[in-house]
């Protein structure tokens, strides 16, 4: 299946590793031209090079995008070495503070500023581009704990509010070529993310509970279909999808909607 991709410009923020690299990969392999981001210059240069090795042009920047200053510099560094961008992917993510006693402000400030506000602040600087030339794809990679009771209170409201973001503005802006959508992963298991770390850190017993009672395939997810899912999104062949939620769990999620 021809997706329609080659020769367009995408943005994956936090694209060094886990389900960011996957997408940039997956985007790239359809002949996408890829800028990424990461806090750190850890791994940004190895996936860089990786998304180069596949015929794409893609340039990897340096940048907290949790900041106002961080999130115009990303923008500013891709649009001048890749060109207007086409297809943003809001890939980055994560939480502190787990119930109501130990989410203080700073926690909900760095949660929502990590999850939500990132993706805010980008899509105002896409969309006009996007707007101009009748195509566009916003896509943002929520959780099945946006769109369901778990994991902890900051990250599950934070979700939640990333699927409402991207709900209202995809109707928003429906008439206009541009969709947006949300991927809800459940349980991915990827080097250095938390589902690795729980399994190091806690016993086998434990793990194999966790799996038991959550887990219907019996074993962790894997980051490739959420890039695959995210290349489909972002296709031609996806005109008439916007405005969705799609878990990509194995069945984790309990919810009928």
């Amino acid at each position: 299946m021809d997706l329609g991709l080659t020769g367009k410009t995408a943005l994956v923020t936090g694209g060094s590793r886990g389900l960011g690299r996957h997408t940039a990969l997956a985007l790239a392999r359809e002949g996408c031209n890829v800028a990424i981001c990461a806090r750190g210059e850890d791994g940004l240069r190895q996936a860089v090079d990786e998304l180069q090795a596949l015929g794409i042009k893609a340039v990897g920047v340096q940048a907290d995008v949790t900041t106002e200053d961080g999130t115009a510099r990303l923008f500013s560094e891709a649009t001048d070495a890749l060109g207007p961008i086409d297809v943003l992917v809001n890939n980055v993510g994560g939480s502190t503070g787990r119930d109501i006693d130990s989410a203080d402000d700073e926690a909900w400030e760095h949660t929502l500023q990590l999850n939500l506000f990132s993706g805010i602040r980008l899509t105002r600087l896409c969309l006009p581009h996007m707007k101009e030339s009748a195509w566009g794809r916003i896509i943002s990679i929520s959780s099945i704990f946006g769109r369901e009771h778990g994991g902890g209170l900051t990250y599950m409201t934070a979700k939640a509010a990333l699927i409402a973001f991207s709900k209202h503005l995809a109707l928003e802006v429906a008439g206009t070529g541009v969709t947006v959508n949300t991927v809800a992963p459940g349980s991915i298991e990827f080097p250095g993310g938390g589902w690795e770390r729980f399994q190091q850190n806690s016993s086998p017993e434990v793990v194999q509970e966790f799996i038991r009672n959550n887990l219907p395939m019996g074993k962790f997810g894997w980051p490739e279909p959420v890039g695959a899912m995210v290349a489909f999104l972002a296709s031609t062949q996806a005109d008439l999808l916007t405005g969705t939620s799609i878990n990509i769990d194995g069945g984790q999620s309990k919810s009928l909607i």
